[in-house]
């Protein structure tokens, strides 16, 4: 019984919010790592004086940080809550921020608002760090499909779909369930999504290009199978969609390393 009702309080706790599990913590921490590939030397140095002092001052160490917010500053875990998702589902998958994001609460208008106070190199450096959280963490929010889905069912928390005997929620299953099944180490996975084609480049880097992310995300979501027609879900659902997570996470983590070695690059003179 009590495995019962702790099984009951997790599916409750996804299902009241779309942001509880965002691509899982290996998955951001894939895109961050990816991205501090990338990053030119100035990215990297300015990278290393934002993070010195942190418990692990890479940008995987903080990859989950926004994350974690409501258990170490509850507040801004309230008033950041709606910023790691957008619902454009049913809205054909076109952003409008009028009605998608009212007062720029979002992750389109959340990564725009954090790259302009990380580029902002008159803003305290508390502000910047946080900043820099909030853009790799939010970044990654932006490319999973269940982050730009359907309000009616929060994002796919509502679910409920079955693997290997288990119940989760279709949300869950696509943060972490598919990657976790592959049983890959971060080492091997960073090998295999190298080898991924990565994204075309954008016509514009700043400031970011958020909305055309999302977008593309959602299209993902609402595409012909995504949602299963029945709640058990096979070996051949994670067949036809792992290759889709893979890509999301190759291509989030080459637009954040662009991303950041644009809004720190040094300026001109």
């Amino acid at each position: 019984m009590r495995r019962f009702v702790l099984s009951s309080c997790l599916l409750a706790l996804a299902a009241a919010s779309p942001s509880a599990f965002a691509w899982g913590q290996l998955g951001h921490r894939l895109v961050a790592q990816l991205a501090e590939r990338d990053l030119t030397p100035q990215a990297r140095a300015q990278v290393d004086a934002l993070l010195a002092g942190e418990p692990d001052p890479t940008l995987g160490g903080i990859a989950s940080w926004a994350d974690a917010l409501r258990e170490h500053d509850p507040a801004l875990g309230r008033r950041s809550a709606k910023w790691h998702y957008v619902n454009i589902g049913e809205g054909a998958c076109r952003y409008q921020a009028t009605r998608d994001c009212p007062n720029g609460d979002c992750v389109v208008e959340a990564i725009v608002a954090q790259t302009a106070i990380l580029a902002d190199t008159t803003r305290p450096r508390a502000e910047r760090v946080t900043a820099l959280k909030f853009v790799v963490h939010f970044v990654g929010d932006a490319h999973q499909p269940m982050h730009a889905a359907y309000a009616h069912d929060k994002g796919g928390n509502t679910h409920q779909i079955n693997h290997r005997g288990r119940g989760t929620n279709l949300h869950a299953f696509w943060d972490s369930g598919m990657l976790n099944s592959a049983g890959r180490r971060d080492t091997d996975w960073l090998t295999h999504l190298t080898t991924l084609p990565p994204p075309a480049p954008a016509a514009r880097v700043l400031p970011p290009p958020a909305q055309d992310w999302a977008e593309t995300a959602c299209r993902i979501a609402v595409a012909p199978g995504v949602y299963p027609a029945r709640g058990r879900l096979g070996q051949d659902y994670v067949s036809a969609h792992l290759p889709t997570v893979e890509q999301q996470l190759r291509d989030a983590g080459a637009r954040l390393g662009t991303l950041l070695n644009a809004a720190l690059a040094p300026a001109a003179p």
